[in-house]
């Protein structure tokens, strides 16, 4: 049961342990953090206005505890899931790159002269 929790201290709870290191920078590290609460509150608003649309779309009018009891169906919940998928990718692409970056490094510009001027 959640009633009567003060979610506003929990927020600012602190986890056990030491916060994990990324990048050399922790201001690097502050601001992925940040990246990643915002694009977990922007998942859960897209899976809201979902709600919206459907509610809207099936009934013509809603009310505020009917967007709060609705559960998606199975095909719903696929459609969403995939959206949320697509949506993190996205916002990841930056860090994908540079991960495919380092795991295959361009060759250096010598060396592709040198194949072609072969060619």
């Amino acid at each position: 049961m959640t009633e009567g929790v003060d979610w506003i201290a929990r927020a600012g709870t602190k986890a056990k342990g030491r916060r994990p290191a990324y990048f050399d920078d922790p201001a690097i590290d502050r601001l992925l953090s940040l990246a990643m609460a915002l694009t977990a509150e922007v998942s859960v608003l897209r899976e809201r206005l979902d709600t919206v649309e459907r509610l809207l779309e099936a009934k013509g009018g809603l009310s505020r505890a009917e967007i709060e009891a609705y559960a998606p169906d199975r095909g719903a919940g696929e459609e969403r899931g995939e959206a949320t998928r697509a949506f993190i990718a996205r916002v990841m692409r930056g860090f994908q790159q540079d991960v495919e970056a380092m795991a295959n490094p361009d060759p250096p510009i010598m060396d592709l002269v040198e194949r072609f001027a072969k060619e």
